[in-house]
């Protein structure tokens, strides 16, 4: 695992967020637009995509995204599973994690979909994760939040404008972008009940139909709904959930009535699932001596779905608690079992820097990518383990190869940051600098680092034209970031 900072949560449920602040109204007939033909007049799908990209710049240095590849990994694929069965699909979907103990999803522009960490921790198996997940693809396919801005634009054509400043705003102040947004939609507040909750119909009934194609049990959604139901009772407040998400008790039985139009299915215990809410748990939950304890119980009274995940938590938590040497002795069985697991290969990486054995973890990271070149897992722990065993010019070329596919993955650039500096390649790593801020929206910052990177090109002259066309495109990108 490569440890990176944790920055200040700032976002809401973005597709809802246009159309939430009075759940509560009645509900009025359940027609449905024609996807795409409504949607279409108010914003197009490139301009969909722009607003997108500029959202997930801004979350990238605003908000507490999980940049953990064993994670990442796990959540984009059970989203590529979904998304291979729907329909309308318009632009690739990007699945990242938000460091929150809230049980809470949302989708916005683009195909962006983020899932809080207490989702995965409180469901109780992949079908009621994957159901979730599934609700939000539907949401980007039935593009639920142009259709939302197309509503609004036919009371007042100075409503688009006002909705996406509200949400730009709300990214990085939410109470303001919020304020902001309910000013805007004062004039049609009964328009935003009624689409809610059709968009969530619809978001149900296409999403329990992915979700069953996909492989997973199509109860999961029904399933899912009952852990909101019991969980919302202890609370004095709904649910962050709830309060994007209305949660009327006919919806819980069209679910049930949903899922039974599919042939009944058992759908086996996946133990990546498992290790991903073990891993939650020991890294963003309690603290290491809390966590050794919790572990330590599951496994002396067998209360885990696979003894390994249990296993593996014991494992995080004593390397977190730097008791390297018991963690190094689960692990090392572990892989016994499971020689390829990127659960277990990514913490034998840490434990393997921590006890100055870089060797033994470049020699099984190595064996391994060559099965699975650009896995993210086993790419960005080999560039992180040769930077720290004083092979950064390696590191750099397995991470510029990385990056030329992957040009958005904010942790890359920083490693690759790391190794030009430790390599002492200045131009380099403030031109690596640069794209880190580019990819947080930072452009100003970016363009500074390039002129820094400017100093050091000296006489070579096509590094200078590079540097100056990369200015170009930065101030390009200011302009049309402020013009959204």
């Amino acid at each position: 695992m490569i440890k990176t900072f944790r920055c200040i949560f700032v976002t809401a449920c973005l597709v809802q967020t246009i159309s939430s602040f009075s759940v509560h109204a009645a509900n009025t007939k359940n027609d449905l637009p024609e996807i795409g033909v409504v949607a279409s007049s108010a914003i197009s799908v490139d301009k969909e995509m722009q607003i997108g990209d500029a959202l997930m710049r801004q979350l990238r240095g605003q908000a507490p995204i999980v940049r953990d590849p064993l994670l990442d990994e796990y959540i984009q694929d059970i989203g590529n599973r979904l998304v291979a069965q729907a329909e309308n699909v318009k632009f690739p979907y990007t699945f990242f994690i938000l460091n929150s103990s809230d049980i809470n999803a949302f989708a916005f522009f683009g195909g962006h979909i983020g899932i809080h960490t207490g989702l995965i921790f409180n469901a109780r198996n992949e079908s009621e994760l994957a159901s979730v997940l599934a609700h939000e693809v539907s949401h980007v396919t039935q593009r639920h939040l142009a259709r939302s801005i197309e509503a609004r634009q036919k009371s007042s054509p100075l409503q688009i404008a006002s909705l996406l400043g509200g949400i730009l705003l709300a990214v990085a102040n939410p109470e303001a972008g919020i304020a902001a947004i309910s000013v805007g939609n004062a004039a049609s507040a009964q328009s935003s009940i009624n689409y809610t909750r059709q968009n969530e119909k619809e978001a149900d009934r296409v999403g329990i139909n992915i979700l069953a194609h996909a492989g997973f049990d199509p109860n999961g959604a029904a399933s899912f709904f009952n852990i909101l139901t019991e969980k919302n009772r202890l609370k004095s407040k709904p649910m962050a959930f709830l309060l994007t998400h209305p949660l009327p008790e006919s919806r819980v039985s069209d679910a049930r009535t949903r899922a039974a139009m599919f042939s009944a299915k058992t759908v086996p215990e996946n133990i990546n699932f498992h290790l991903a809410k073990s891993r939650i748990l020991a890294r963003y939950y309690a603290n290491p001596q809390r966590n050794i304890a919790y572990f330590s119980e599951q496994i002396k009274n067998s209360q885990y779905a696979f003894k390994q995940a249990a296993e593996y938590g014991l494992a995080l938590s004593y390397l977190a608690d730097e008791q390297y040497s018991a963690a190094a002795k689960i692990i090392d069985e572990l892989l016994t079992q499971a020689p390829s697991n990127l659960f277990y290969l990514d913490t034998f990486t840490d434990l393997s820097i921590e006890l100055n054995k870089h060797q033994q973890a470049i020699d099984k990271l190595t064996k391994q990518i060559a099965n699975a070149p650009y896995n993210q897992v086993l790419t960005l722990n080999l560039a992180n383990v040769l930077i720290k065993d004083k092979q950064a010019p390696k590191a750099s070329i397995i991470l510029k190869d990385y990056i030329l596919l992957n040009p958005n993955n904010l942790l890359a650039h920083e490693l690759l940051a790391d190794a030009y500096q430790a390599s002492d390649q200045k131009l380099e790593m403030h031109r690596t600098k640069a794209e880190i801020y580019a990819l947080i929206a930072a452009y100003p910052r970016a363009i500074d680092e390039l002129q820094t990177a400017y100093n050091f090109a000296s006489d070579r002259q096509i590094e200078k034209q590079r540097i100056r066309a990369r200015i170009d495109q930065f101030r390009n990108a200011q302009e049309k970031l402020q013009s959204l």
